[in-house]
C-alpha cells in the first residue's frame, strides 16, 4: 500500500512524496533540503522524480537530490521523468500525452495527459485504484489546477488551458488532485465573488479557515469537489457566465468568458 504526503516547500509550495515505507518518489521538487530531511526522518530511498513542467520551483532541487542519491534501491540511477516539450534538467525519461510511467520504486503506474496552459509543456500524471495501490485514483496536476482555482497563462492560450481543465474535470469525481500550492485560501475568496450563492463554496470556505487556521494542508481536494466550487471547471455555467458579463467579460464563446474570467483573476485583490 502506498502513502502520498505533502512535504511543504520555499512559502507555499508541496512537493508530494509517494512511498510504500521503503521508497519513495518525488513529484516537483523545487529544491533539494526539504526531501533530503523527509526521506532522511522516514528511512526512504530516493525511487524516482517525477516532473510537471520546467519551472524552478518544481525542478530546482533534482540535482542536488541526484548528488544525495545517485543510486536507487536497486544500484541504478534515479530515474527523472517529465514532460518532452520542456526543458528538464537530468530527465531519463521524456512523456506526453498517452504514454504510462512504471515505477519501480515505489511500485507504481501512471497515465500522462498533455495539460498546456500554464506552460506550454505541462503535463500531469494519472493514477488508478491498481496503479497507485492504497492511495489512489489520484491526479499529479503541478500549477494546472488548483484547488478552487487554475495557474496563470504564462505560456498558454485560454483556449489550451480550457482544454486542460477539461480533461482534468473528466477524471472520475473520487479522484484525488494534488496540486503543487496552496492558495485555497485566496482562490475561495475569488470564487466567492463569482459565485456568492454557491452553497457548495461557503460550506468549503468555512472549511478551509478551519484547515488553515490549524496549519493543515487544504489539499488534496477531489474532481467532483472541484466541479461544485472552483469556478475555471464552471466556465461555462449561467451564473458564472453572468458573473464575468457584469466586470464587462466577453462571454461571446467558451475560450472568451474562460479567458475573461482568468483576467478578472489576474487582477483581483
Amino acid at each position: 500500500m502506498l502513502k502520498v504526503e505533502p512535504i511543504p516547500a520555499f512559502q507555499d509550495n508541496y512537493i508530494w512524496a509517494i512511498h510504500d515505507g521503503h521508497s519513495a518518489a518525488v513529484v516537483d521538487p523545487g529544491e533539494a533540503a526539504p526531501v533530503l530531511r523527509f526521506l532522511a526522518q522516514h528511512g526512504l530511498a530516493l525511487g524516482a522524480i517525477v516532473i510537471t513542467h520546467h519551472h524552478g520551483d518544481h525542478q530546482g532541487g533534482v540535482a542536488d537530490l541526484l548528488e544525495a542519491h545517485p543510486a536507487g534501491p536497486e544500484g541504478a540511477p534515479v530515474p527523472v521523468i517529465g514532460p518532452a516539450g520542456e526543458r528538464i534538467g537530468h530527465r531519463t525519461q521524456a512523456v506526453r500525452e498517452g504514454d504510462f510511467v512504471t515505477l519501480r520504486h515505489p511500485a507504481a503506474t501512471f497515465r500522462v495527459l498533455d495539460v498546456p496552459g500554464h506552460t506550454a509543456g505541462h503535463v500531469a500524471y494519472t493514477a488508478d485504484a491498481a496503479g497507485l495501490p492504497g492511495a489512489g485514483p489520484a491526479v499529479f496536476c503541478g500549477d494546472t489546477l488548483f484547488a478552487s482555482g487554475c495557474g496563470r497563462l504564462f505560456e498558454g492560450t485560454p483556449a489550451q488551458m480550457l482544454t486542460s481543465l477539461d480533461k482534468l474535470a473528466a477524471l472520475p469525481a473520487e479522484t484525488k488532485v494534488y496540486c503543487a500550492h496552496e492558495y485555497t485560501r485566496s482562490n475561495v475568496r475569488f470564487a466567492q465573488a463569482v459565485e456568492p450563492d454557491n452553497a457548495d463554496l461557503a460550506a468549503w470556505s468555512a472549511r478551509v479557515d478551519a484547515l488553515r487556521q490549524a496549519d493543515i494542508p487544504t489539499v488534496p481536494t477531489t474532481v467532483g469537489q472541484e466541479r461544485a466550487v472552483n469556478p475555471f471547471l464552471r466556465s461555462r455555467d449561467a451564473a458564472v457566465r453572468r458573473a464575468v458579463a457584469g466586470q464587462g467579460g466577453d462571454v461571446s464563446n467558451d475560450a472568451a468568458a474562460f479567458g475573461a474570467l482568468r483576467g478578472w483573476k489576474d487582477n483581483f485583490r
